[in-house]
């Protein structure tokens, strides 16, 4: 039997400590895809909660995930989303739609936070609070941890809805990544609307 890992309050401890609470939690799902939109989430829970099994989202299963989804939205005190559609991210590349993103999930939050840690090595421009990069957040961060579910559990639902549209490419199993499947598809079938042009060369 496996044991369950749950992502620590570390960070999220240290910055109440110096006041800077409530924290908000961000990352994004779909960066490396080859289609779909980019997602990213924003989340605030209260201050010492710890739910159990919370980590970086690609450790969990994907019922996992969303029973896990469901428990961190009746906990949280606010969590929004920034989605980025194919076309902003082929106008502005993927890193800068997937920092807009973030900023618009933290401007979508219902709670001003007054500290925000971020999955990554990259600051959005243009946040309304103190921010934090934190390499590995995911695993390393409750609160990340937490957006990070959030934003992949939204994000594969999309992407099974573009597979009711588009079925031969197979999104529903592989949500657009480059897996050798959807290649497959791709050389076959050539590109959909909602493939990123620019990724697709191979």
């Amino acid at each position: 039997m496996h044991s369950i890992v749950t992502a620590p309050t570390t960070y999220e401890d240290s910055l109440a400590a110096k006041g800077l609470s409530p924290v908000a939690g961000i990352d994004e799902a779909g960066r490396g895809s080859l289609a779909g939109v980019v997602v990213a989430c924003a989340v605030i829970l209260p201050p010492g909660l710890v739910i159990e099994g919370v980590n970086d989202s690609k450790k969990l299963s994907s019922v996992r995930r969303e029973e896990l989804a469901m428990r961190i939205k009746e906990e949280a005190l606010a969590y929004a989303l920034g989605i980025i559609d194919v076309d902003l991210i082929s106008s502005l590349n993927i890193l800068h739609a997937s920092l807009l993103a973030m900023r618009k999930a933290v401007e979508g939050l219902a709670i001003l936070p007054k500290a925000a840690l971020i999955d990554g090595n990259k600051l959005p421009p243009g946040l309304p609070c103190e921010a934090y990069c934190i390499k590995q957040g995911d695993s390393a961060s409750h609160v990340i941890a937490a957006a990070s579910i959030l934003a992949k559990v939204e994000r594969d639902a999309m992407m099974r809805e573009l597979h009711e549209k588009w079925p031969m490419y197979g999104f529903d199993k592989h949500k657009g990544y480059g897996t050798a499947a959807h290649k497959k598809a791709l050389q076959e079938y050539g590109l959909c609307p909602q493939h990123r042009v620019g990724f697709c060369h191979f």
